[in-house]
């Protein structure tokens, strides 16, 4: 009970009941055991693994259709490359189309006698090493047994290669990996007649396309990506242009040392080191230089060491004098920034973003280089890497300097010197 005065009324400090009171639910309202879901919920899940899906489906699509995307980009810098003559040809009153398919023509023919000449060579040498193998063989068992006083025979190294498990299990693979070189072969031939197909169509259609895509943008942009494809096409060419040139000094270069040695056909295989080392990124330099070092061995082994040293010596006085000078001049771009390029191009497309990687970089500097705010840099000696002498300027005129106190303004005297 509550607690009363002496009045017998009721205390009002006092509560009237020990315990709290208990709320009651308001109208309309039940007191179930589990709280109700939300009603966004179910919607929100509904939407999160649609879009899971979505994202799913175009991972999958994406990682399906790269190879064509590729061939894509390829077509397009490849187009890129042949605006300019087919422009000019146009611009002379010939069809579009027809321009096009003329230089097309005259690639693709080029292409082919070069393929078709080498091929023609380098099966002559092959046959030619098959015939002088036996004799290459008693050479080497020869200088064998007179430095290690062995008694060898041509025949028994003869048997001892045919009956070797080795020579059996390449036979083997050689025989089951048919089919797969011939499925590659294919493979590579329908890859390049897409790209053939799709450079076509850019080079002959680039007015349409370019139209196209402007179409779907404002003034403004319109002009930024016409500005955009025109320094592509710039520095496409440009690219091309240096490549060419370093081809053409490459080749005259091992043509004058291959005829000196006497290895036989001289201008072709000049030719393709010229080609191979500079339009095959990466490998191309190692690729190019295997094969005048094989024919020069049907030669004289001593001449394919020679050849090998040349190439050496050549690769590094392109790679710092030539490349770096002609790369400035045509494309306008750092030879640093130039290899970084390739390398990244490299790792994320392999030898087809070691092609275009310098390319696509120096359009994509050019291009932002008109965005980029530049000031006058100060007449410093430390921008040159000089480091400043004087009084005032190194670390003692520091330390003399007081707080606040200027460069130019003289240094307080020393504590110690007594004013005069």
């Amino acid at each position: 009970m509550a607690r009363t005065d002496e009045t017998g009324q009721a205390d009002p400090q006092t509560p009237a009941s020990d315990t709290a009171p208990i709320p009651q639910p308001a109208a309309g309202q039940t007191t179930a055991p589990g709280a109700r879901m939300p009603r966004w919920l179910p919607r929100s899940m509904v939407l999160a693994l649609l879009l899971v899906g979505v994202f799913q489906l175009g991972s999958w699509a994406f990682h399906q259709l790269l190879g064509l995307l590729i061939n894509i980009l390829i077509a397009f810098f490849l187009a890129l490359a042949i605006e300019p003559a087919v422009s000019r040809m146009a611009a002379r009153g010939v069809r579009r189309g027809l321009a096009a398919f003329l230089v097309f023509l005259g690639v693709v023919v080029a292409t082919s006698g070069f393929v078709t000449l080498l091929g023609s060579v380098l099966a002559e040498q092959v046959i030619k090493i098959v015939e002088d193998l036996p004799a290459y063989l008693d050479s080497v068992i020869n200088w064998v047994n007179a430095h290690f006083n062995t008694d060898l025979k041509r025949v028994d190294v003869q048997e001892g290669l045919l009956r070797s498990a080795w020579l059996r299990e390449y036979v083997e693979n050689s025989a089951t990996g048919v089919l797969d070189v011939s499925a590659q072969v294919l493979g590579g031939l329908f890859q390049l007649l897409t790209i053939t197909l799709f450079s076509f169509y850019f080079a002959a259609d680039g007015p349409r396309l370019r139209r196209a895509i402007c179409s779907v943008l404002p003034p403004a942009k319109q002009a930024e990506v016409l500005r955009a494809w025109e320094i592509a096409v710039a520095k496409t060419g440009g690219y091309i242009r240096s490549r060419g040139l370093m081809a053409l000094v490459s080749g005259v270069a091992h043509y004058i040392v291959l005829e000196t040695l006497g290895v036989p056909y001289a201008p072709v295989l000049a030719m393709w080191v010229g080609l191979v080392s500079q339009f095959i990124p990466t490998i191309g330099t190692y690729l190019a230089g295997a094969l005048p070092m094989l024919i020069a061995f049907t030669v004289d082994p001593w001449y394919a060491l020679w050849v090998l040293i040349f190439v050496v010596v050549y690769q590094q006085f392109e790679n710092y004098l030539l490349q770096p000078k002609l790369t400035a001049r045509t494309v306008d771009i750092h030879p640093a920034v130039a290899f970084g390029s390739v390398i990244a191009g490299t790792a994320l497309l392999g030898a087809v973003g070691a092609l275009i990687a310098i390319p696509a970089v120096a359009t994509l500097q050019a291009f932002l280089g008109a965005y980029v705010k530049r000031y006058d840099v100060t007449d410093d000696p430390r921008v040159e890497g000089h480091r400043t002498r004087g009084p005032g300027g190194g670390l003692a005129g520091r330390l003399r300097r007081l707080p606040g106190q200027k460069a130019g303004e003289p240094a307080m005297a020393d504590a110690t010197d007594s004013p005069s």
